[in-house]
């Protein structure tokens, strides 16, 4: 007899609000007196839709001689506003193999309207193919308005054990109830584990006896009963900006399938710990496989490329090379189908083809380089206490020379050596040596992003014009975009662009790329330029700063409840010089700030002086220290952003005539 390990969750019990939703198992097509009187949510008054309930049941059961996991599903919704008709848009993700499929057996959805309800009909359920592994069952309500319960149940038989992943307690907008319950038969063994920062409601784990009976063997298997419930869940709100994936932050309970002890003796392991995992790799034919091929790119690239130059060199003209051979696909490509050969051939290819690749080379002159598996930005972090390969989407170089490590991605022509793309800044990834263990290494972004900005004006009182030049310096990842959108963009477009950008008084006379003040991660740009409009009357109103770094606050929420994460830190300076003009004097300046967060994660500065010598000085200094933000800086860091949107857009200088 086999027992099912047990894994205790966090249980809290707490005073609130009980709603009257779910005291037992509702009947399809009725609602509660609650549910028919339920107007407006009053704890989020912004939300276009609230589930009023949602129900989940997973049990293993034998159908035509095979087992399946049944999953039966019920929800009712209440949408609130027009903007929630989105919500009476339904899609149901099936997965299937070359053999078998997940397939709806039963499903009904109708809308209420006050007394009316109006069904879906069969023939408007219809299965949409997506790819090769999966399909969607769809439908939509109908007769959806403003005040409409739309409410649908099903039953989905599935025979992949391993799409038993969980359950989702929090969504983009509120729920009132929401319970999650599964039967799972000794057999299998699944890790769990709880997401997010909201506690369970009710928490139950029971061993039915006897539950499951499998056909030919001598004992019935017992089953642990599950019960897990959230009350007054309220929506995830993932809008604003500079967030990692909603899926590390999601209140969610998480399965895996970690083992399967067959009915008639053995037993598969589907969560396998590191050193097998490193195995795997080096034997698989679409990764270690893979890896294995300098041979070929030692024939088929000039020698040169692999013996001149010391290390660092011929490290840095590899992946040059590379980076400039291949054409990106726009596709990952991680874990089958990695033809390193026929990409080369054909220039172009997956991110996995073109890095592993770059490996091959760079092994090939003796290099030491290493493939890790990481996940970019939106996937979510990579669990650390056990392999779960589906956390991870990405393949990049690490290069050790001399002591010092470099991350490598040769899918983006325009990222320096040593940096990755902005989509792979995500804390960490596993490196599979291959030669000894894989183990994690930490990615460390870039550290000196900046847009600098050095300004100087003169008034030109006779033809009542401000004449200037401003040399604009990017840095960093900063300078990677401003190397692709230069790149791509025509000269007269891009000024056109420019000037539309800060002003209709504002026009550009010339504009060049300063090559002696630039590098590798560093890129200068002059303008000469003239602003007009400036004189009211005897007066000269001008606003300083000529380009704005922001136009707005990206932090508008009144509270966060997950992490602000930049990627990079982040640093924006502007100096001005700017003459008085004769027979004027100074009427006002912009008051001088200064503004700084806890722990010195930002700064904000402004100062303007008149130093006697008939030029006005304006320095202004806005950094982001940090690449992360923990919760408790949010309010300082949208302060922060609030002080910098008015120092750019409510500063002026006003001269008078004397």
């Amino acid at each position: 007899m086999y027992y099912f390990r047990l894994f205790t969750l966090f249980f809290i019990l707490f005073v609130n609000f009980k709603n009257c939703f779910a005291q037992e198992i509702p009947e399809f097509g009725t609602l509660s007196k609650l549910e028919s009187e339920f107007v407006s949510y009053e704890q989020d008054p912004e939300a276009e839709a609230v589930y009023l309930y949602e129900y989940g049941n997973n049990y293993f059961e034998i159908r035509d001689d095979y087992i399946y996991l049944i999953t039966k599903y019920h929800a009712k919704i209440k949408i609130l506003e027009k903007e929630g008709f989105d919500y009476a848009n339904i899609e149901i993700p099936l997965y299937r193999s070359k053999k078998r499929k997940e397939k709806i057996v039963n499903i009904k959805a109708q809308t209420h309207n006050g007394e009316f309800k109006h069904s879906v009909k069969a023939s408007e359920f219809f299965e949409e193919e997506v790819n090769e592994k999966w399909t969607h069952t769809k439908f939509t309500f109908p007769n959806v308005r403003e005040g409409s319960i739309v409410e649908y149940e099903y039953e989905m038989q599935s025979p992949f054990f391993f799409n038993f992943t969980g359950w989702e307690f929090q969504s983009d907008i509120p729920k009132l109830y929401s319970e999650f319950n599964a039967k799972i038969p000794g057999n299998w063994l699944y890790n769990r584990s709880l997401k997010g920062k909201l506690n369970l409601d009710v928490n139950e784990a029971d061993i039915v006896k006897g539950c499951f009976k499998f056909p030919g063997t001598k004992d019935d298997s017992d089953c642990e009963s599950l019960k897990y419930v959230m009350e007054n869940v309220p929506a995830f709100k993932d809008s604003e900006a500079y967030m990692l994936s909603s899926n590390n932050y999601r209140s969610k309970l998480e399965f895996e399938l970690s083992e399967y002890k067959s009915f008639y003796g053995g037993t598969d392991k589907y969560t396998k710990s590191w050193d097998d995992v490193d195995q795997e790799f080096k034997t698989d034919k679409d990764i270690g496989s893979q890896l294995r091929k300098k041979n070929f790119f030692e024939k088929n690239v000039d020698e040169s490329l692999l013996t001149e130059g010391d290390e660092i060199t011929r490290a840095k003209n590899i992946y040059e090379f590379v980076k400039k051979h291949f054409v990106w696909n726009e596709e990952y490509g991680i874990w089958q189908g990695n033809k390193v050969k026929k990409a080369f051939d054909e220039k172009k290819g997956n991110v996995a083809e073109i890095n592993i690749a770059l490996i091959n080379l760079l092994n090939a002159v003796g290099l030491k380089a290493n493939m890790m598996v990481m996940a970019t930005r939106k996937r979510g972090l990579p669990k650390k206490t056990h392999p779960v390969m589906s956390d991870f989407n990405y393949i990049v170089a690490k290069l050790d020379i001399e002591g010092k490590s470099y991350l490598l991605d040769a899918t983006n022509k325009y990222m320096p050596f040593g940096m990755l793309p902005y989509r792979c800044l995500n804390y960490y990834g596993r490196v599979m040596d291959f030669d000894k263990d894989s183990y994690w290494y930490d990615i460390v972004p870039e550290n000196l992003n900046a847009v600098m900005l050095r300004a100087q004006m003169t008034i030109n009182t006779t033809e009542q014009k401000l004449e200037g030049i401003f040399d604009l310096t990017n840095t960093g990842y900063n300078k990677v975009s401003q190397d692709k959108l230069l790149a791509t963009t025509n000269e007269d477009s891009y000024i056109e662009k420019l000037e539309e950008e800060i002003s209709d008084d504002f026009n550009i006379i010339s504009h060049e790329k300063r090559s002696k003040y630039s590098n590798e991660k560093k890129l200068t740009e002059r303008f000469n330029f003239e602003i007009e409009n400036l004189f009211q009357g005897d007066d000269i109103y001008l606003n300083p700063f000529v380009l704005k770094f922001f136009d707005k606050n990206p932090f508008t929420a009144s509270e966060r409840n997950y992490p602000v994460d930049f990627g990079y830190p982040m640093k924006y300076q502007y100096v001005l010089n700017v003459k008085i003009p004769d027979g004027y004097s100074v009427k006002s300046l912009p008051e001088n700030k200064n503004f700084v967060i806890p722990e010195n994660g930002g700064v904000l500065k402004l100062n303007v002086s008149d130093n006697n010598s008939g030029t006005l000085n304006l320095f202004f200094t806005f950094e982001l220290n940090f690449a992360h933000y923990g919760n408790a800086f949010y309010n300082g860091l949208k302060e922060l952003f609030d002080e910098a949107v008015k120092s750019q857009g409510q500063s002026l200088i006003v001269f008078e005539k004397i």
